[in-house]
């Protein structure tokens, strides 16, 4: 039934949405969503409560403990949150007025935090917002107090409870299966390694980590209690994930410096990491952070200091007259690097309400700035070890330009030299053999892919859109059509007419689109668009369709990907009859990590490929050949009546679709 739309459209159809409604209603723009990513922010936001008492100087003790899988409980000994009744709000404790208000609390007034993690005003009440139940503790003014709260409301008065001399803050929360399903749960690794990173950011505080034994298993190699505490913060922490690995030099560089105006400070912690026959290691890592908040996707507070790295190495050789100190760029620096860098700013300003990337644009000059002298002091203090780190960087560069040079040399064709379209991401390798071209559906999904492919085999090419239909246009518009010209290009090996297949630049053509009806008729379009002007790609057998899965299903320490509604239920009702499981749907590409898309849909190892087939001519003639370019034509055609007495005719012997 189609639903009705009121056309009168007046002041009654306006809807007001009070206290913590809207976060219930859309919890995507509070937290990026109600996926598993999502409800394991929500421990991170307490936390960073707890983390901002001690930056401020007032809790040197925070314990994490999971109680069971929906139930973590965060406790601090710092001052506690204020329980004494709010001026503006007659009859609330400043409590009960923080965890169910939006934009409430402390973090506004630099008189109370110099800098804070939590989400200014929003952390506390988001959870509360998204918990089942909250119960929270206070231990301040001499008393415990306790206040209980479910689903962004209060359920209880405070209650002033025994005599304590002890101060700080306990809040014990649980997942709500009504925002996040009944298999959400919380991965005790995930929460472990997020105490951990939380104690190595804050120097000096000591971490407690706890958990429910019942909910461990041996593969997470985690302890159910354990004390984090890193006296010198991420120095500590990166010379304990590299003491046993060969470096290039054996001290870390590390040290904290003050930004102008006493805006804030950076800390960092860097060295280099080889393997054992000295060549670059795979093991390299950068970490960045901000007011302990982990900005995966990076920011201005990364690219400042790989700035002043890589200027200072290069400032470096230029003074010993190294004349091939001038190749060296970022990349090569950073290549073999393990680094961390944690910046404390009073304002930050973030790309997204979970703060995966800074964009302060001044950040970048300060981090910049106060990272020149340690560095260039530290280099010229140890002209054996800096020249040792030089030259291993010059070769990487060498490398770089090398591969360069050869893959622009041989990858074109002899006849072509074309530029290829910026948004290809070309492979490395020289030669066919092997490599493997992704035509992605999206920018997004390009992007992922672009971090999720193989280097050296591997190329990406994203699509805007859906490609021109070329079987239902004309050869005029064909001939104007950007997108359907680069793929030609890139591929290398021309058309139908001039096709020369010694030219082909690939070994494989890979279509990869979401498995929804968009994708499929992405997918239908570029088939049509091979079989008209590439034929001899299909004979050939280069032309491929990859099989993104739908669903990861999560038993335990468990996953799988299904790729059908069917197989899923059938799982359900089998393998995983009455376990407890959890259901992730992939509504795209573009929505996987891309570890999720190298491992489902990219790795040689563990994707599943279709190679698209077309008949070939029976010893009576072309009859097949003749049938194939009838059916594609009506079936890619303008007439939909075509379409749709293929689909009626032939419904009955589908048993199984991927897409």
């Amino acid at each position: 039934m189609t639903e009705k739309i009121n056309h009168s459209y007046d002041a009654s159809d306006i809807q007001v949405l009070e206290g913590l409604e809207p976060v219930r209603l859309r919890p995507g723009m509070y937290i990026g969503g109600t996926d598993e990513k999502a409800w394991h922010h929500l421990p991170i936001e307490i936390l960073d409560n707890s983390i901002d008492e001690a930056v401020a100087g007032f809790a040197k003790r925070i314990t994490v403990e999971l109680l069971d899988s929906k139930t973590i409980e965060i406790t601090d000994d710092g001052r506690g949150i204020p329980v004494d009744e709010h001026p503006k709000y007659p009859g609330k404790s400043a409590l009960e007025v923080i965890l169910t208000s939006l934009h409430s609390g402390g973090k506004f007034n630099n008189n109370v935090y110099k800098t804070s993690g939590g989400l200014h005003g929003v952390g506390s009440s988001v959870v509360n917002a998204l918990s089942s139940e909250m119960i929270v503790k206070i231990s301040r003014d001499g008393y415990v107090w306790t206040q209980t709260f479910s689903r962004g409301k209060a359920t209880s008065q405070i209650i002033k409870g025994e005599p304590t001399k002890n101060h700080g803050t306990s809040v014990r929360f649980t997942l709500d299966d009504q925002i996040f399903g009944a298999a959400a749960t919380f991965k005790p690794l995930k929460i472990y390694r997020m105490a951990r990173a939380k104690a190595f950011l804050s120097k000096g505080v000591k971490v407690e980590w706890k958990c429910n034994p019942e909910i461990l298993t041996e593969d997470m190699n985690i302890s159910s209690q354990m004390t984090f505490y890193y006296p010198n913060g991420i120095a500590d922490f990166l010379e304990e994930k590299t003491n046993s690995k060969p470096r290039i030099f054996q001290k870390i560089f590390s040290g904290s410096v003050d930004f102008p105006d006493d805006s804030g400070h950076v800390e960092w912690a860097l060295t280099f990491l080889t393997d054992e026959n000295g060549a670059a290691s795979d093991d390299g890592f950068f970490a960045s952070y901000c007011n302990t908040i982990s900005t995966i996707d990076g920011g201005t507070h990364e690219s400042g200091f790989k700035s002043a790295i890589t200027r200072g190495l290069k400032n470096y050789g230029e003074k010993i007259n190294n004349k091939f100190a001038s190749n060296i760029i970022g990349d090569d620096v950073f290549d073999s690097a393990a680094a961390i860098v944690s910046v404390f700013y009073k304002t930050p300003q973030f790309l997204g309400q979970t703060k995966e990337k800074l964009s302060n644009p001044e950040i970048a000059r300060f981090t910049e700035s106060a990272l020149r002298d340690p560095w260039e002091i530290f280099l010229a203090s140890d002209p054996k070890t800096a020249n040792a780190l030089l030259d291993f960087v010059i070769n990487l560069a060498n490398a770089r330009i090398k591969t360069k040079q050869v893959k622009d040399i041989a990858r074109k064709t002899p006849t072509k030299r074309a530029r290829m379209p910026a948004k290809l991401a070309d492979c490395s390798k020289h030669g066919i053999v092997g490599t493997e071209l992704f035509i992605v559906e999206g920018e997004s999904a390009g992007g992922t892919a672009k971090q999720a492919r193989d280097r050296m085999t591997q190329a990406i090419m994203p699509l805007r859109g859906k490609i021109l239909n070329v079987i239902s246009n004309s050869d005029e518009r064909f001939r104007d059509n950007k997108e359907v010209n680069e793929l030609i290009d890139i591929i290398g090996a021309g058309t139908v007419k001039d096709w020369d297949e010694s030219k082909l630049r690939y070994e494989k053509i890979i279509i990869m689109t979401d498995a929804d009806v968009d994708g499929s008729h992405i997918a239908s379009l570029l088939m049509g668009f091979f079989y008209q002007h590439m034929p001899q790609l299909i004979h050939g057998g280069h032309l491929y369709l990859s099989c993104p899965p739908l669903y990861k299903l999560t038993h335990g320490t468990e996953s799988i990907y299904v790729d059908t509604d069917e197989e899923l239920e059938e799982l359900k009702n089998t393998k995983y009859k009455n376990k407890k499981i959890e259901i992730s749907r992939f509504k795209g590409l573009g929505e996987m990590m891309p570890n999720q898309l190298r491992e489902t849909t990219m790795s040689t190892k563990t994707r599943r490929l279709i190679r698209i087939e077309l008949p070939s001519k029976t010893e009576e003639g072309t009859e097949d050949t003749e049938k194939t370019k009838i059916l594609v034509s009506e079936l890619l055609g303008k007439k939909p009546e075509f379409r749709f007495r293929f689909i009626t005719e032939h419904a009955k012997f589908v048993k199984d679709l991927f897409v």
